[in-house]
């Protein structure tokens, strides 16, 4: 269950949400991609659900106008009953850039005034922002709305400042318990206390596999997250952590093995985790379960 909607259909992206809440999930959180839209699969799953906090991890932002985004995002809110928790993140060049011909430019600017915008029409029901990126005078109109969180993915340590100084958290991905507790957690706290804002959440994502055979799961996991070891973003992070790829950070091993490794994210500072599920060598369906059951026995979120 890796929640990125891709080469899934939109009833069993549903239906993963209805069956998370009824395991006592705390939340599900959706990436956004090349497949499904994950705002759209959460306005459905409202219908079906009405407890389990509903994430967007991430909506990337150069395709999307932040106007755009807000409306859309707080209609969700209110079919849900204000259980989304929109987090965005810039993408990468690769995909803006060179798959879809946007300008890849001033990340930090940028973001620093699409949150403006974001946070002004989800708060209140308006803006003006003139700023570098964007420059917006607007409002929104949507009946029942009302504010929400606001996070965005952040690894490097501008962009977490920026997150600490203006959202209500960060997001994650392939970063370890190391990079979480030296470049993560105490930027951020930092940046939101010296802002007096309340402690952000740092919301952690890894690829997670109960297993009996870890040695042959990390040579899969290698070939499946080969992509990430190559981004520069990432790559920083892994070299932080001082391990040659993605598979080295995921959590691998037999359900002790996996709830330790779990153990010490949650000491690095993370305030909430996701589990991107990616099945063994041996038996996928049996593997998958067992990494869904750990993770339900915890209470942990699912990804």
């Amino acid at each position: 269950m890796t929640g990125t909607g891709d080469s899934e259909s939109l009833e069993d992206a549903v239906g993963q949400i209805v069956r998370a809440e009824a395991d006592g999930f705390a939340s599900a959180w959706r990436a956004q991609i090349m497949g499904l839209d994950a705002l759209t699969v959460f306005a459905l799953a409202a219908e079906k659900t009405s407890r389990i906090e509903l994430g967007t991890a991430v909506v990337p932002t150069y395709p999307r106008h932040p106007h755009s985004l807000a409306m859309q995002a707080a209609t969700v809110n209110v079919a849900s009953g204000g259980r989304l928790a929109l987090g965005v993140g810039r993408s990468h060049k690769i995909v803006i850039e060179d798959m879809l011909g946007i300008s890849y430019d001033k990340p930090i600017s940028h973001m620093r005034d699409y949150v403006s915008v974001l946070r002004g029409l989800l708060d209140g029901g308006n803006c003006a922002v003139d700023g570098e990126a964007y420059k917006v005078s607007a409002s929104v109109g949507v009946q029942g709305a009302r504010p929400l969180p606001i996070l965005v993915g952040a690894l490097m340590p501008k962009m977490v400042e920026l997150c600490g100084e203006l959202c209500d958290g960060t997001l994650t991905w392939m970063s370890g318990p190391k990079h979480l507790a030296n470049n993560v957690v105490p930027v951020l706290n930092g940046a939101a206390e010296r802002a007096g804002r309340p402690k952000p959440r740092t919301v952690v994502s890894l690829p997670v596999c109960v297993t009996d055979d870890p040695e042959q799961t990390r040579r899969l996991a290698a070939k499946l997250f080969v992509l990430y070891g190559t981004l520069p973003v990432y790559r920083a992070c892994l070299d932080e952590e001082g391990v040659e790829g993605p598979a080295d950070i995921a959590l691998v091993g037999n359900e002790d093995e996996v709830r330790r490794g779990l153990e010490q994210v949650a000491e690095a500072g993370a305030t909430d985790f996701y589990a991107a599920i990616f099945p063994g060598p041996e038996d996928r369906a049996e593997s998958m379960a067992r990494s869904y059951e750990l993770l339900k026995g915890l209470g942990g979120e699912l990804a």
